[in-house]
């Protein structure tokens, strides 16, 4: 399995290559359906002009966070998965 380390560079790379900046990103993440899970999720994005959005799974065991926002750079965006990776269970698509 790669690390997160090797993942996040080889998206820096890719996202320098192929994204104009400042850009719109979309961010998709799968949680429990916990609420504190996703309060924290929101707390990272929020106050930043984020679109969040949610959607419980169809048996309600997991709830998938999709968020839009302007990011400045390949650094900033990275830097919100290292936020959001802290937090145990997230699955980030």
């Amino acid at each position: 399995m790669e690390k997160k380390e090797d993942f996040f560079k080889k998206l820096k790379t890719t996202l320098d290559q192929t994204t104009v900046f400042p850009a719109s990103y979309l961010y998709k993440f799968i949680i429990p359906n916990d609420q504190v899970k996703l309060k924290k999720i929101e707390n990272i994005f929020n106050y930043s002009g984020a679109v969040i959005t949610t959607k419980p799974s169809k048996t309600g065991k997991y709830i998938s966070i999709s968020i839009n926002m302007m990011m400045k750079n390949s650094a900033s965006i990275i830097s919100k998965y290292e936020e959001v990776a802290k937090i145990k269970g997230v699955i980030s698509l």
